[in-house]
């Protein structure tokens, strides 16, 4: 069980702008499931018309979204990465702020995080989504690690990094045990009499990239990113000497799904 260092995690956290073009050429977008499966879910109360994003990077859950005619607020604390949100998905409107600082202007239908929450600092959190939500509306948020599929191979990659990097996995954001069924942020909405309704989902992704855009991906993740350049370099070397020339990836996507329960006050 990991818990979360806030200096560490905000500094891995806004690391990502020194690379901004090569994330939205590098990570991949998200299926039409995943949007299909957060509106029949909003759906069963509230038809989602309406939705502020949190930490929304260079835009792939937003177009995603923006696409299927939810009107979307982009919130992004980087200005690199807002900006290439803003060439990517011109149409929504942004604002350039850390998700503590977005001001509380109105309720939308939806609240989501594509793989940002876990940079988002923990206090007064669900109060600050909870005001953000109208009566009824769905929070939503989704992610989950891109991974070597065979484990063989996986651990053949980790031995050949080991020098350089020893773990690149996102920082556990609270306490939760690795073997709990109900994962985070899932485990904090069970807990939060704010929200009620709350379901894990998982949908299955695979993805195949060569061992040259592997790399690539990889050079977007924070535990990369803050590596000195020449350590950087060396990892890399390693690791591409470890692959070969097709490699196959697990993304699955995990999804957790909250309705705002009982009407809250203004949140300051």
């Amino acid at each position: 069980m990991h818990r979360r260092d806030d200096e560490a995690v905000t500094s891995r956290g806004l690391s990502f702008g020194a690379a901004a073009s090569a994330y939205e050429q590098h990570r991949p977008g998200y299926p039409q499931e995943l949007v299909d499966l957060v509106l029949a879910y909003g759906r069963e109360r509230r038809e989602i018309r309406t939705a502020l994003e949190i930490g929304a990077g260079t835009g792939k859950a937003t177009r995603a979204f923006a696409g299927a005619g939810v009107v979307v607020t982009a919130t992004e604390p980087d200005a690199a990465m807002l900006a290439e949100l803003r060439r990517q998905v011109p149409e929504v409107e942004t604002i350039h702020a850390p998700f503590e600082d977005v001001a509380v202007m109105r309720r939308f239908d939806l609240v989501f995080a594509a793989a940002a929450l876990h940079w988002t600092s923990p206090e007064g959190r669900w109060e600050r989504v909870a005001a953000l939500l109208a009566p009824g509306g769905t929070f939503a948020s989704f992610g989950g690690p891109v991974e070597i599929a065979d484990a063989r191979l996986r651990e053949r990659v980790e031995q050949a990094r080991a020098r350089y990097v020893i773990d690149d996995d996102i920082p556990a954001p609270d306490g939760t045990d690795e073997t709990s069924p109900m994962r985070w942020p899932g485990s904090e909405l069970e807990a939060s009499p704010l929200f009620t309704d709350v379901r894990q989902e998982h949908l299955a992704r695979r993805l195949t990239l060569s061992a040259d855009d592997y790399l690539a991906h990889l050079a977007t993740i924070s535990a990369y990113l803050q590596l000195a350049p020449a350590i950087r370099t060396a990892a890399f070397a390693a690791m591409g000497e470890a692959l070969p020339g097709q490699v196959e990836l697990s993304a699955d996507l995990t999804v957790h799904l909250a309705r705002l329960g009982a009407p809250t006050e203004p949140f300051e």
